[in-house]
C-alpha cells in the first residue's frame, strides 16, 4: 500500500488566489506545500472563461498583484488571454510552478480530529495536510436554470463559461438566456455574425459606460522606465473603485450614478420601446454594476429581439417565452452566472464533527473575516462569506493572504498544533456584518441578486471599505481562536507572548 503524502500546507486551486498563496508561502519560508489544480494549466477563472469578448471589468492596473506590476497591458481593461498569460508569467517569475500538480481535483477535505490533520481526497488519491487553503474561487460552478423540455433541444446548448468554440454561430438563430456580466461582453461580440439574436432577460441590468481604450506604446515605455507612474495609476484607480463601493451606502450618490447609467441607455438606444425594456426596476448597485460601451448599441441592431421575461418551455427547437411568444432557434447560450451565495465547495468541506459546511450553514454561509469558518481548525477559505466588494479581487486576495501568513507564522513560532475560530467571536462578528449591511442598497435596492442567499440573508458582501478590510486582516489576533499546542512548553511560551 502506497504511503500517503503529507504536507504542511495544501492549497486548492491554481488561479490568482492559489498562485498568490504559493508565492507568499514560499517567501515566508513555507516550502512543504503543494497546489492542487483540477485542470491542466494555471489560470483559474481566466483559464475557464474563453467566450468571445471576455475581458476584465476592473482596470488592469488594479487587477494585478501589487508586488508584480505588468507594464505591458495592451488596454485599460485587459482581455482574458492577457490576464491568463499574466498569472502564468507571475508563477514562472516567482518560481512556484514547481508546487503545482495538475489533474488533481479535490473531491472532499475532511478534518481528522484524532490525527490533527486534513484528509484531502482528490481524483488521484488522498493527501494529508496540517493546514489547507481553499483557493478555488467563487466563479467556477456555472448556473444552468431548470427549463422544461430543454433536453428536447437539438441544437448547440452551452453556458458562457463552457463556450463551444467548434460551434459556428454564423447566420444562426441564437437565443441568449440571461443578461449578466458575461452576456454583456459576448452578445456584442457575436451579434454581427448571427442571423437573429433573441435576448431573454427577466431583469435588465444597470450598465455604466466602460472607460476602456488601448494603451499606447508610450504608456508602456513610461511604466517600464518609471515604475512609480504605474503605481500612481494603480492608486488612482483604487480610489475610484473605493468611491464607487462607498457610494452604495449613500442614496444621493447612488442617484447620481443612476443618472449616468440612464444616459448610457439613451445614447445607445434611440427606440423608446426598446429603452423601456432595458431600464431596470431596482436601484443601481442592488445587483453587480456592469460596464460596457457596446451592449446597448448591439441590442439596438435590427437582427436583435429583446424580451423582458423568462423562459417557460423548450419544445424541440422552439423556445417558448413566459410572455407566450415562440422563437425558433439553432443555439441556446446561457449567460446565467455562477453559484456564489451557495458555493459548491461547501459540500466538499467536512468539519471536525463530520458535517459538511453546506449542512452546517443551511443556505446561509457564515465565516470570520471571510477567511475562516466554524469547526474547521487549520483551514482558510479564500473569497469566503461576506468578503466580496465592488473592487478588484486582487485587493481581497492580498488582504486575506496577509492574514493567513500571519496566522501560520504565529502558529509556527508558538508551536500551535490547531487553531480554530471561537463560536462566540464568529457569532458576534456575523451580527456586526449583518447590522452594517442592513441599510445598504445591496439589501434594500429592490432586486433579487446573487448577493442574497436562499434565506434572504446577504452572505456575500463586505459592508465596509477595503481600507477597513486590509486593516482587519493585517494580523491575526490569537485571542479570537481556540488553540491547542504541540507540548506543555509551548503552552507556557504562548501565555508569556499573550
Amino acid at each position: 500500500m502506497a504511503q500517503i503524502e503529507k504536507f504542511h500546507v495544501v492549497v486548492i486551486g491554481a488561479g490568482f488566489a492559489g498562485i498568490g498563496a504559493a508565492i507568499k508561502l514560499q517567501q515566508a519560508g513555507f516550502t512543504d506545500i503543494v497546489v492542487l489544480e483540477k485542470a491542466n494549466e494555471i489560470g483559474g477563472v481566466w483559464r475557464a472563461n474563453t467566450y468571445p469578448g471576455c475581458a476584465c471589468d476592473v482596470p488592469s492596473a488594479l487587477y494585478s498583484f501589487s508586488f508584480a506590476p505588468n507594464p505591458n497591458w495592451s488596454r485599460v481593461f485587459a482581455p482574458q488571454a492577457e490576464i491568463k498569460d499574466y498569472i502564468q508569467d507571475v508563477a514562472k517569475k516567482f518560481d512556484v510552478e514547481k508546487y503545482v500538480r495538475f489533474g488533481y481535483e479535490m473531491i472532499e477535505s475532511a478534518w481528522d480530529d484524532q490525527a490533527k490533520h486534513w484528509v484531502v481526497k482528490t481524483s488521484r488519491g488522498d493527501l494529508h495536510a496540517r493546514f489547507v487553503i481553499m483557493a478555488g474561487g467563487p466563479m467556477h460552478e456555472p448556473v444552468i436554470p431548470q427549463i422544461k423540455g430543454l433536453d428536447t433541444f437539438k441544437g448547440a446548448c452551452f453556458h458562457s463559461a463552457e463556450w463551444q468554440h467548434d460551434v459556428d454561430l454564423s447566420n444562426k438563430k441564437v437565443a441568449v438566456i440571461g443578461a449578466g456580466a458575461s452576456a454583456i461582453q459576448f452578445v456584442p461580440a457575436i451579434q454581427p455574425k448571427v442571423q437573429k439574436l433573441t435576448l431573454i432577460q427577466r431583469t435588465p441590468q444597470w450598465v455604466l459606460p466602460k472607460m476602456d481604450q488601448s494603451l499606447p506604446k508610450a504608456a508602456q515605455l513610461l511604466f517600464k522606465a518609471l515604475p512609480i507612474t504605474q503605481r500612481l495609476t494603480r492608486y488612482s484607480v483604487y480610489g475610484v473603485f473605493e468611491s464607487l463601493n462607498s457610494s452604495m451606502h449613500h442614496p444621493k450618490l447612488i442617484k447620481q450614478i443612476e443618472r449616468v447609467a440612464k444616459l448610457n441607455i439613451r445614447l445607445g438606444v434611440k427606440d423608446a420601446a426598446l429603452r423601456e425594456k432595458l431600464i431596470p426596476n431596482f436601484t443601481i448597485g442592488c445587483k453587480r454594476v456592469l460596464q460596457s460601451n457596446n451592449w446597448y448599441p448591439a441590442l439596438a441592431q435590427s437582427n436583435v429581439d429583446v424580451l423582458r421575461c423568462g423562459v417557460q418551455e423548450v419544445r424541440g427547437n422552439t423556445l417558448i417565452a413566459s410572455d407566450g411568444s415562440q422563437h425558433e432557434v439553432d443555439a441556446i447560450i446561457f449567460g446565467t452566472g455562477f453559484e456564489i451565495s451557495n458555493p459548491p465547495v461547501a459540500k466538499q468541506i467536512r468539519n471536525k464533527d463530520g458535517k459538511t459546511m453546506d449542512e452546517l450553514w443551511q443556505g446561509s454561509a457564515k465565516g470570520y473575516l471571510g477567511t475562516v469558518v466554524e469547526g474547521c481548525p487549520n483551514a482558510f477559505v479564500m473569497f469566503g462569506p461576506n468578503i466580496a466588494v465592488s473592487s478588484s479581487a486582487l485587493i481581497i486576495i492580498e488582504a486575506q493572504l496577509a492574514y493567513i501568513l500571519d496566522t501560520l507564522q504565529k502558529a509556527q513560532a508558538q508551536q500551535i498544533e490547531t487553531i480554530e475560530i471561537r463560536p462566540d467571536v464568529l457569532a458576534n462578528y456575523n451580527d456586526e456584518v449583518q447590522t452594517a449591511l442592513k441599510d445598504t442598497v445591496w439589501n434594500t435596492g429592490g432586486c433579487s441578486s446573487y448577493f442574497i442567499d436562499a434565506n434572504g440573508r446577504n452572505s456575500t458582501l463586505w459592508p465596509w471599505t477595503t481600507f477597513e478590510m486590509r486593516s482587519r486582516l493585517a494580523s491575526c489576533n490569537l485571542n479570537d481562536y481556540q488553540l491547542s499546542f504541540q507540548n506543555q512548553a509551548a503552552i507556557k511560551t504562548a501565555k508569556k507572548a499573550s
